[in-house]
């Protein structure tokens, strides 16, 4: 079986790479510019070229399963028996179309789904302005096994296209509509009427919705594992309370900018959803460390947490949270102005597999912070990014301290004023490999000795 699957690998590799030389079509034979004329009759129009006597049907069709949209297109036209075997439904159950949204419209998709029909498990539309209502309800008419649809930017579907969607489609899984704003609470409705397994939605920037949307969605979609809502400005905190008393399952909640949230919502969320890992309030301006406290007795899972632009919170509430949740990944901190180094005193101790951190614009942090992060349980082998922008009490210090973070791949230091690049410098024969992104204003050119400095732009010096 194995070696079967190698052959397998190794044929299709063959047949890519052979493929990708440039074609030209010369009387409905396709050839290429480095083959020897004598020999550009690689594959005719004969249904019986030698390839086809040499490997069974089955064979072909297994060798297509693992060639991409533009590959099978060539394939398709290499002789009819290619053409049958490239176009099978059952070599396009998966189709990314956004290297190409700029051309596809919407009898692009319509002709998709008639050929794909039951096949079509995962197609990508992101992107892709030219698809509207229309196009989408005859797809959801013929593929109505599809799992995971992605219609981010498709700026002219509305409510329209989910009705079609839980009318015909109700093993979807995974739907993307952000930044589709015409999208409102009638979608959700409808999607909690026909899409009873869906686990992932994102409709973010979807700025029509409202709790009503969110009470009908959770109701009907209980299974519910991501949702996204960023830039979901009209959302309150009655949303985030059907969200915690509905979705036990929910894994991912991104709030970002949802600028209505308080403390209120955002508890309920972490009393009902005890799996949550991955949570981002930035811009959420309102919420306190109440809500790093009810993380930490709650959601002992959390791996991601971004709270950018939450200024109330406080080394109080960090404290809390890293004795509570060990498992954290990244952390943007990112403007919250009142964390102290004990911050990150309490992340080196329980937090040990810190990869990312920001904390860009927290003023207070020093040196000392540093010291401790780098000598912290995550500094060998775990710390790979941390954002220190403007951050003014950091100096070629904090440099020497994260040395020995080996798996440090990224540090940003713009606007830190005491950073020099003879630190960098030292920094980078320790850690060669390391992105180092700062910047170091001009240097102030001394006056001149004999007086004023003349005034004349350098155009006319050369001139």
């Amino acid at each position: 079986m194995k070696k079967n699957s190698v052959f397998i690998q190794k044929l299709t590799s063959g047949l890519r790479q052979f493929l990708a030389r440039k074609p030209i079509q010369q009387k409905n034979i396709w050839c290429w510019r480095d083959v020897k004329k004598s020999k550009t009759k690689m594959f005719s129009n004969n249904d019986e070229a030698v390839i086809n006597k040499k490997l069974p049907k089955e064979l072909l069709l297994r060798i297509f399963s693992f060639l991409d949209v533009v590959t099978l297109c060539r394939c398709a036209q290499v002789s009819r028996a290619w053409n049958v075997l490239a176009l099978d439904g059952s070599n396009w159950q998966r189709i990314d179309l956004f290297d190409f949204q700029r051309d596809i419209e919407g009898r692009v998709v319509e002709n998709i789904s008639k050929r794909c029909g039951g096949f079509l498990r995962k197609l990508s539309l992101r992107g892709c302005l030219g698809v509207g209502d229309n196009a989408l309800r005859i797809f959801a008419q013929n593929c109505r096994n599809i799992e995971v649809l992605n219609l981010n930017g498709c700026t002219k579907i509305t409510d329209t296209t989910c009705t079609s969607l839980s009318k015909f489609c109700s093993k979807l899984r995974h739907l993307d509509l952000a930044s589709c704003t015409s999208i409102t609470n009638l979608s959700l409705k409808a999607l909690s009427e026909g899409c009873p397994l869906l686990e992932q939605l994102n409709i973010s920037w979807c700025d029509q919705v409202t709790k009503d949307g969110i009470q009908a969605l959770v109701r009907g979609c209980g299974g519910l594992k991501a949702l996204f809502l960023k830039g979901c400005t009209q959302l309150e905190d009655e949303a985030l309370k059907y969200i915690g008393a509905h979705c036990p399952e929910l894994v991912t909640l991104n709030l970002q900018t949802c600028l209505q949230i308080t403390d209120d919502g955002l508890i309920t969320i972490c009393r009902g959803c005890h799996k949550l890992q991955s949570l981002c309030a930035s811009g959420c301006s309102n919420i306190t460390d109440a809500i790093l406290n009810a993380l930490g007795q709650n959601c002992p899972r959390l791996r991601i947490l971004e709270v950018a632009r939450c200024s109330q919170l406080t080394d109080v509430g960090f404290t809390t949270l890293a004795k509570n949740c060990h498992e954290l990944e990244k952390m943007d901190l990112e403007e919250c102005v009142q964390i102290t180094d004990s911050t990150l005193i309490q992340l080196s101790i329980y937090c040990p597999r810190l990869q990312v951190l920001s904390l860009s614009h927290c003023e207070l942090i020093t040196d000392d912070g540093i010291r401790h992060l780098g000598n912290g349980a995550c500094a060998h082998d775990r710390l790979e990014v941390i954002e220190l922008d403007n951050c003014p009490l950091i100096t070629d210090a904090s440099l020497e301290h994260l040395k020995s973070c080996h798996s440090l791949e990224r540090i940003e230091l713009y606007d830190c004023q005491q950073i020099t690049r003879a630190g960098i410098k030292r920094l980078r024969t320790h850690l060669p490999n390391i992105k180092v992104h700062a910047y170091f204003a001009p240097v102030t050119p001394p006056p001149s000795v004999g007086g004023s400095r003349q005034r004349f732009c350098r155009c006319c010096i050369i001139l």
